[in-house]
């Protein structure tokens, strides 16, 4: 049996618990190491999950010999700090998205990856899911013939707390960077998908969204892209909405409608993609993946391209995290969301 991945998580939020749960059902990883602020609180991560080792801070898991690759879940404004510590400690990085809070932070964070010639991915999940990968087949086989239209949402019903994350400004506040990652992601890589590319990029970006003039964050949002061959992408985000969670892809014959586009599978269920033509009943294609929750698939194509003596993965490369960072930056911008 080949060596596995020997993985150091830093803090113990949700995110990193259900990252950590994921990991014991990967094919690859195993959890040797976590940090958090507070000692008691990696102790008790440790216990729950496994690891041998746990720290008071995040420099611990960087100075542990073992650990070979780090999960970073901080609150966003922590990402650039520790993933460029990361990189110079020789770790290499999967962190959560946005990787930064601008493309001018993205960019150094990349720099810092290639500097130190470590592995760096940003986590949007569900790329690697069976689901993403059962939609580009449907997409580039023609299934509904040519691409014209993606819409997608990613908008959650938050209650308003001007100290939580979701809103305040010192902590990565905002639907855009929160949120909007999402459809931004999931509408370049179908994009990308009609072109037989991981991406494709908009040549028109156009947006708007409503500032809560408390925060200063913004509340919800909503953008139309245009990419190369006339594809049109509706987007939208939003932390006051109630759960509206979908993608659907209209082409010249038909279209898919993807009802969990972001989380599939995230409580080990069933996903449906149901594919509509004219003249014809609805067909629903079934989607499931008994055997790993949905964090194990990033963790295992990390530790995939490492084995291929890879530093990028193919379906989350860094031009393509880039790409995704210099579109938030125009979605802000417009907006009228900036952060020091």
């Amino acid at each position: 049996m080949a060596k596995k991945l020997n993985w150091g998580v830093i803090t113990t939020g949700w995110i990193a618990r259900k990252f950590a749960t994921d990991l014991q059902q990967s094919r690859t990883g195993q959890l040797v190491a976590v940090g958090a602020r507070q000692l008691a609180d990696a102790q008790q991560f440790a216990a729950d999950f496994g690891a041998t080792r746990a720290y008071g801070d995040y420099a611990g898991v960087l100075a542990d010999p073992a650990v070979e690759a780090v999960y970073i879940g901080t609150p966003h404004p922590w990402h650039t700090e520790w993933a460029i510590k990361a990189a110079a400690a020789g770790k290499h990085i999967l962190c959560e998205k946005p990787l930064t809070l601008s493309l001018a932070d993205t960019e150094r964070v990349i720099a810092a990856a290639r500097q130190h010639r470590v592995l760096l991915m940003e986590a949007f999940m569900y790329r690697f899911h069976p689901q993403t990968r059962r939609v580009v087949e449907l997409v580039q086989s023609g299934a509904i013939g040519d691409v014209q239209l993606i819409r997608a949402s990613f908008n959650v019903l938050c209650p308003f707390n001007p100290e939580h994350r979701m809103f305040k400004k010192s902590l990565g506040g905002g639907a855009i960077l929160d949120l909007g990652g999402y459809p931004v992601s999931y509408a370049r890589h179908i994009a990308g998908a009609v072109q037989g590319k991981e991406f494709a990029e908009p040549v028109k970006f156009q947006a708007a969204g409503r500032v809560n003039p408390a925060t200063g964050t913004d509340e919800f949002a909503t953008a139309v892209a245009e990419f190369p061959g006339g594809i049109v992408a509706e987007l939208s985000c939003g932390s006051t909405w109630l759960n509206d969670n979908a993608v659907a892809i209209h082409g010249t014959t038909g279209w898919i409608a993807v009802p969990n586009p972001f989380t599939p599978g995230l409580g080990g269920q069933a996903e449906r993609i149901v594919r509509h033509r004219r003249g014809a009943a609805p067909d629903e294609i079934v989607i499931t993946s008994p055997d790993r929750g949905l964090y194990a698939y990033e963790a295992d194509a990390v530790a995939d391209a490492l084995a291929g003596g890879a530093r990028e993965v193919p379906l989350a490369t860094w031009a393509d995290t880039t790409g995704t960072a210099r579109v938030l930056d125009a979605w802000l911008a417009a907006v009228g969301v900036s952060y020091a």
